[in-house]
């Protein structure tokens, strides 16, 4: 069976949280490292926003100043993520690799079969969801919020008949990075404080349609999933959804070095992280 790396980072800033995902796919890109699944957490709590997001305009800057919460913004597309209590994954792998088809959404798809089978074991009922048809679309999207997880992809992951996950993908050099946050829990309040509506009845219903269609792991567990546990969970469930032997390993000196560098430079700016 073919090997992958599989790095548990330490919590990190969400500069360098970024710039590892960055390094990882450059130096994929150049052959000094091999297919990789990561699993990070986030020192301080943080906001993340999409690559094409307004930061001025969608995010609430002095909200977030007081709150005390980090703000980066990816080079994946999708809207605000809040990671706080969540896992937050990424797959690098080469767009030639054997097992990725050359649709972005069919490649979607094949890495979050690691993510289905991760809530499976966690005994959880999960289920891929085709989004073919607008009804199907409307049914797990709430269009107008700048939150990550009411903005539907083509196939959409649900559990309990809820969205679970929110994941982006970027292609680089060569090579597919996806990367996502998995719930355990979640406040929603926080996270609609932090987000710009024109008033406060839109700000409301949006959170009301929220609620309805995302919901975390500690919702619909019959009892509480840890991090380690989810950590153990997912882990199993990336190797067999993608059907690789997962080989614990850690970041390579380059690999640290060029993401200190990627943090400096690009996303612990305001240049970067205000651009839009």
């Amino acid at each position: 069976m073919e090997q992958w790396r599989y790095i548990v980072t330490e919590a990190m800033s969400p500069a360098m949280n970024m710039a590892v995902d960055e390094a990882i796919l450059q130096l994929h890109s150049e052959g000094k490292v091999p297919p990789t699944v990561r699993f990070y957490t986030w020192n301080p709590a943080t906001l993340s926003i999409g690559y094409f997001q307004k930061a001025i305009k969608e995010i609430n800057m002095d909200a977030l100043r007081e709150t005390g919460l980090g703000f980066v913004r990816r080079a994946t597309g999708g809207r605000a993520v809040l990671h706080d209590k969540e896992l937050t994954y990424s797959v690098i792998v080469s767009e030639e690799h054997p097992k990725m088809p050359s649709s972005v959404t069919e490649a979607y798809k094949i890495i979050s079969l690691g993510l289905l089978h991760g809530f499976q074991n966690l005994g959880l009922k999960a289920e891929m969801v085709s989004l073919a048809s607008e009804e199907e679309k409307e049914k797990y999207s709430s269009p107008g919020s700048s939150a990550c997880f009411d903005s539907p992809s083509w196939y959409e992951l649900v559990v309990e008949g809820k969205k679970v996950a929110g994941s982006a993908q970027t292609r680089q050099k060569g090579v597919i990075l996806q990367h996502g946050s998995i719930l355990l829990d979640m406040d929603v309040d926080l996270l609609f404080s932090l987000l710009n509506f024109p008033s406060e009845r839109v700000k409301q219903r949006m959170m009301d349609s929220f609620r309805q269609k995302a919901v975390t792991i500690n919702e619909v567990s019959p009892r509480p999933i840890s991090l380690q546990e989810a950590i153990d969970a997912f882990g199993r469930g990336f190797a067999s959804g993608l059907e690789v032997e997962l080989v614990p390993s850690q970041l390579t000196e380059e690999e640290r070095a060029l993401a200190e560098e990627l943090a400096r430079t690009r996303y612990a700016t305001e240049e970067w992280n205000l651009r839009r």
